[in-house]
């Protein structure tokens, strides 16, 4: 804080950081980010003192130097469906406790001035101590998204030994019921979800939605025995490097939905090209694993993968046998290097041609990986 305190930018301003990085240095959590909130600040004032405004939909400026978030102080009133359905006065009248007021959780709306001093107008600091997610006021139920966000938290500090105020639970099923999740962007959705899939305790999350039955409105696929098999699969997860944690925890969780199903969900939550593919991957492995092995179970397996094209594919695929059953990964890694080494080129000079090739290349592969096997 000394270094904010010292700015020459900020200097005779009244700012306070606010939110994530203030509940997450009070309970001893890592702080990668700060946002800040300008009271009785103006937009001129802030872009001549070298700020750069980037809001769209309000005043947020970025610091010239730590390209750190600094909004103007807002009030927001409910104009819409979703989560963009606001409308929001930012002025230099708006009070800091007006500007908390507007937040989800008590222990979102905690405030630190730049001399340390904590400004706490909902008692943040004693949820924190009970360990308690709780709403502010009503107005958390006209943005459908902090039911996902809310859960999204209880995944991340349940290992803390957080639990959902009983309330705030019912608030969410209010608004899981009222149609108003049904207004929210796919894209938003997959966005919390995928952060709570990378959160310590990601199941918390799905079974929170399940809870307050907003499961049902964006993920109906994971109802009943389906979450029960998938929360199962999600705990049996490779470590890839350079591939999502998040990603392939959603892969294993809808691994055991069929294929109709996980394309649905697919659809639905509007899911980047990777995710989906690597989730059809995985189930495709899933599908190899529970049948014994065979030349033509394994062939299939490679070229639907794509092996031959994306070796890389196939290799990540093996780090999930390894997971799920290491005694078939030697037995597959040696079926998978000798169909790689069959070369079109020595068929082709054996006069294979055309769809003659396409065949001969493909039984050549299959012995080898039948002789592996």
């Amino acid at each position: 804080m000394v270094a904010h305190a010292d700015d020459p930018r900020t200097a005779g301003l009244e700012v306070y950081r606010v939110g994530g990085a203030v509940r997450d240095a009070l309970l001893g959590w890592p702080v990668y980010d700060n946002d800040w909130v300008v009271v009785g600040a103006t937009p001129e004032m802030m872009r001549k003192r070298g700020f750069k405004p980037v809001g769209r939909d309000f005043p947020v400026f970025l610091h010239p130097d730590s390209a750190e978030e600094y909004a103007l102080a807002r009030t927001e009133r409910k104009s819409g469906h979703g989560y963009a359905g606001f409308e929001v006065h930012a002025s230099p009248d708006v009070t800091l406790e007006e500007d908390l007021l507007r937040r989800d959780l008590t222990v979102n709306a905690i405030a630190q001035g730049l001399d340390g001093e904590l400004v706490d107008p909902f008692d943040g600091q004693g949820d924190i101590e009970k360990r308690l997610l709780r709403h502010i006021s009503g107005a958390f139920s006209e943005d459908p998204l902090r039911v996902l966000r809310c859960a999204r938290f209880l995944a991340r500090y349940a290992p803390l030994g957080f639990s959902i105020a009983p309330e705030t639970l019912a608030l969410m099923s209010e608004v899981s019921g009222s149609g108003e999740l049904e207004h929210l962007a796919a894209e938003r959705v997959w966005v919390e979800t995928e952060k709570a899939l990378g959160e310590p305790r990601p199941e918390v999350y799905f079974t929170t939605l399940a809870e307050c039955r907003a499961l049902a409105v964006w993920l109906p696929e994971l109802a009943g025995e389906a979450l029960v098999q998938g929360l199962a699969a999600l705990e049996h997860v490779p470590d890839v490097e350079g591939t999502s944690l998040a990603h392939w925890r959603y892969a294993r969780l809808v691994s055991p939905l069929d294929d109709t199903a996980r394309e649905a969900l697919a659809e639905r939550l509007r899911l980047p090209n990777a995710v989906a593919q690597l989730a059809r991957h995985v189930a495709l492995t899933g599908q190899l694993l529970a049948e014994p092995l065979t030349a033509d179970t394994v062939i299939h397996w490679l070229e639907r993968l794509d092996g031959w094209r994306k070796p890389g594919q196939v290799e990540a695929q093996l780090a999930l046998v390894a997971v799920l059953a290491r005694e078939h990964v030697a037995t597959l890694e040696a079926a998978w290097q000798g169909a790689r080494c069959v070369s079109p080129q020595t068929l082709m000079a054996q006069g294979y041609k055309g769809a003659a090739l396409g065949e001969a290349l493909r039984e050549q592969r299959r012995l080898t990986v039948e002789n592996a096997l």
